[in-house]
Formats: structure tokens, sequence, C-alpha cells
């Protein structure tokens, strides 16, 4: 046996869900530029689900079961609200998302039917306990889910108590379509390998999410944010990156394993970054960004990835930096289910080997020799 470092380039399963193939995304086959510009999201997580668009009456009946399922067991609240105010956002939701299985009476229950009833639960209450988790620290009463609505526009709702602008809307709702799978990515291979043990799919939503907050996969948006903030001006911007560069420090936001010629989409969210500062008269974050890219990409030919653009994307609609990651999981948790009820279609326990490095033809030394 010879170990690949990381896994690279290593074919662990098959998958009809999402596809990387010469640099391009897709969601059951359909280009991520045509669902960015052309599906709400909430098709798109029936699209991952069911492996087809629905009809309107099939989205109608998507959108009741999740408007039903947004509120979460007011154990769960009182439980965010016994949390630290300083407990790390990532770290809350993971607990947070554990706890609800613990009030589901068909936790333990893995038809078909029933875990994909609970993909669509979790869809519908993780976006209610990022924003109540986001109030309750700011010692403010957490606001319930409001029926009718995307869940774009239910999470910019919850978080801050007033309507939100349709354009802020449409940008989050985009930025969920763009973030709802990404193939075998480290959660969604966590995922995986937890539920091929049989285990329920809260137990592989919580592993996803134990991976996603690490600042190499999903915290690495609000990586971008520290250094934009660390930087501050857009004059600062071509020294602090050339400093940065020169000392060789990794630029977060840029680069990524398995896209060579860049991220397909990070276009669509600095389109996005550039239409948000103009409708709040503020282009500082859009233009810092757009002098980094020149610099690191005319230096070091790494380009943007989906990471890089999203940082201002949601500084700019007044969204906490410390929410970013959870953000994230609010979408991605469409594609984590949609990869966990795949892998129960057609189980087989993922054991893989490891190459032995260590010393060998050891011997048990006795206690009292041992130096």
């Amino acid at each position: 046996m010879t170990a690949t470092k990381g896994l690279e380039g290593i074919v662990a399963t098959t998958s009809s869900i999402s596809s990387i193939i010469d640099g391009v995304l897709t969601y059951r086959g359909i280009d991520i530029d045509d669902l960015a510009e052309h599906a709400s999201f909430e098709e798109t997580a029936y699209l991952l689900w069911y492996g087809k668009l629905p009809t309107q009456s099939e989205l109608d009946g998507l959108n009741q079961r999740l408007g039903e399922y947004a509120a979460i067991p007011a154990q769960v609240l009182e439980q965010l609200k016994l949390y630290p105010k300083d407990t790390n956002s990532m770290a809350a939701l993971r607990t947070a998302v554990s706890s609800l299985a613990l009030y589901d009476a068909s936790a333990n229950d893995m038809s078909p039917e029933a875990n994909l009833n609970k993909a669509i639960k979790l869809q519908a209450q993780l976006p209610t306990i990022v924003a109540a988790f986001a109030r309750i620290r700011e010692g403010k009463e957490p606001v319930a889910p409001k029926a009718g609505v995307s869940i774009a526009h239910n999470f910019l709702y919850m978080l801050t108590g007033q309507e939100p602008d349709e354009v802020a809307v449409k940008a989050l709702d985009q930025a969920l379509v763009l973030h709802a799978d990404h193939e075998l990515n480290a959660s969604t291979f966590a995922a995986r390998v937890t539920v091929a043990t049989l285990s329920d799919i809260y137990s592989g939503v919580t592993s996803a999410i134990g991976a996603l907050k690490g600042p190499l996969h999903g915290g690495a948006n609000e990586a971008v944010m520290v250094m934009l903030e660390e930087i501050g001006t857009l004059g600062n911007v071509e020294s602090v990156i050339n400093d940065k560069l020169a000392n060789k420090e990794k630029i977060m936001g840029f680069g990524h394993r398995v896209y060579k010629n860049g991220d397909p989409r990070a276009k669509h969210l600095q389109k996005m970054s550039r239409e948000l500062g103009k409708l709040t008269g503020n282009m500082e974050l859009y233009e810092m960004s757009i002098k980094i890219e020149e610099i690191v990409t005319g230096q070091k030919g790494l380009k943007p990835n989906v990471d890089f653009y999203s940082a201002s994307v949601y500084t700019t609609l007044k969204i906490a930096r410390d929410l970013f990651t959870p953000i994230f999981a609010i979408s991605r948790v469409s594609g984590w289910t949609a990869h966990i009820l795949e892998q129960y279609e057609n189980n087989r326990l993922i054991r893989p080997r490891a190459e032995y490095v260590g010393p060998v033809n050891q011997k048990v030394t006795p206690i009292a020799q041992r130096g």
C-alpha cells in the first residue's frame, strides 16, 4: 500500500449528486452558472434531494414543509441561552444540531421516507438556530421564523427583526445556491463516513459541521475578512499583500485543490459584491478585493475561490464575521443530507487503510528498565 497525503487524487466513491469535471461544477448535471442565474435555493435543494428540478406544485409543497419545520424545539432554544456569550458560533451550531435529535421522535427511524423528511427538517431549522444564537448573544430575544418566505428572506428577517431589502435577499439566496454542494469535500466526506456505520442523519450532519468549522474548509471566508480588516484601506493593499507574499504567507481565499483554472463560483460572488457595494454606497471592500486579486493572481497565478468574495458580500449585508461559516452550513446542509441519503441507498462501511511508517520489531521492556 502507498499512501496519498490528504487522499489527493483518490476516488473514494461514486455519486450522482454533483461533479467537478474540467473545472466545471454541476449539481445533478446542471451547470452551477445556470443554477446561480435561474434557480432559487429551494429549487436547488429539491434538485439535490430528488434528482430533478421541481414543478411549481412540488416547489410549493417543499416550501410549505420548510415553513412548518422552521421553528426549533423550545428546549433547544433554551439551551442556546445557556451557552457562554463568547462561544464559537460553529461550536454552538454543532452542539445545537446534535441536540435536535433528542427532540425528534423519528431520529432513529432509518426508513428512506423518514430520512428525507429529516433532511428537509434540518434544512429548515439550521437558519433558525444560527439567527437565534446571533441574537441571544447580543442580549436580544430570538425572532420566530416567518411563514411564506424563502430561506434567505427568513434568515435575514430572523437575524434583524426587520424585513430585508429585496437585493439583500437575492444576494444571500444566490450565495446559498453556490455553496449548496461540492462533490466529496471534507465535510461531505465526514458525513458519509459517519452514516456509513448506519448512524443517524443528525450524527452525520454534526460530523459535517465539525469538519466545516476548520479554517482550511468553511472557516476560510472568515479568515478572508480578518485579512481585509487588517489591511484597513484600499491604499494599504499593495504594501500589505506584497509583504505577505514576500514572507511566503498564505493569502486566504485563493487557490483550490480541485480547480486549477479558477473556481467557477467566484465570479458570481464578485459580481454580487460589486452590486451590493453600489447599493450601499460603499465600494471599498469590493475595490480592496479586486486589488488583492490583481496582485495575487499576477504574481502567483492563483485565482480566488468561493470564499474570497463571499467575505465582502456577507459584510456588506451587515452579517457578523463569525456567522460566515454557519451561513455556509445553512447552505451546505442541503448537499450533506443529499449525500447522506445517497450513502444509505447503497451503503458499505467506509474503512480505508493506512500505510504504517512507525518502528518495527519492538519488544516490551520491563517497566523498571524503561528510561
